[in-house]
């Protein structure tokens, strides 16, 4: 099989990997792989748990492949996966996580974020910004911006309802906007 070049759609790989097909595995990883590792970086703010997450995404794709019920996209469905792995990668890890007394006596010697926003271009600064959102906020907007989901598509992948996802949404850019514009970008958030 010629991987580079070959049609099939998402779902037929994974019907394939559901009969073992490790072709097919190979060519959904060299498909999603990137993204998948993107989704868990931002999540996780480490490239090493990414990394191993990704992988874990991978290895329960081919395990749960003869599950999958083709209700949202392949895509989807992987970054849900991957969402669930990289909460749980972070609760394995959360002993080894500074506590706030130990994480207060670490010295800032960052600029402030108003001079480190000025200091970038607006899309560094937005994605700055993004990162000072609460989780549920930030999610959204990773998963709407930066992966190109659709509000249904980010209810699955976060198992809320739209309804939820859209109040959050409604949120996320209003305190993007509201920080943007105290940074000096009157434009705002798009």
């Amino acid at each position: 099989m010629n991987i580079a070049s070959d049609p099939m759609s998402d779902r037929d790989l994974v019907s394939r990997v559901a009969n073992g097909d490790r072709a097919a595995l190979r060519l959904l990883f060299t498909r999603h792989h990137a993204r998948v590792y993107r989704f868990v970086a931002r999540q996780t703010g480490s490239e090493a748990m990414a990394d191993d997450v990704a992988n874990e995404v991978f290895l329960e794709l081919w395990r749960q492949a003869p599950k999958f019920e083709g209700r949202s996209e392949v895509s989807t469905w992987l970054l849900g996966i991957a969402r669930f792995k990289a909460l749980s990668s972070m609760r394995k890890r959360k002993e080894e996580w500074l506590d706030d007394d130990d994480a207060a006596a670490v010295p800032d010697d960052n600029d402030t974020p108003e001079v480190a926003t000025m200091k970038q271009d607006k899309g560094a600064a937005l994605r700055r910004l993004v990162d000072t959102l609460a989780d549920e906020h930030r999610t959204v907007i990773d998963l709407a911006y930066y992966h190109g989901k659709s509000v249904t598509e980010i209810g699955e992948v976060l198992d809320i309802p739209v309804a939820t996802v859209k109040t959050r949404m409604f949120y996320a850019r209003k305190k993007l906007g509201e920080a943007l514009k105290a940074a000096g970008y009157d434009r705002g958030w798009p």
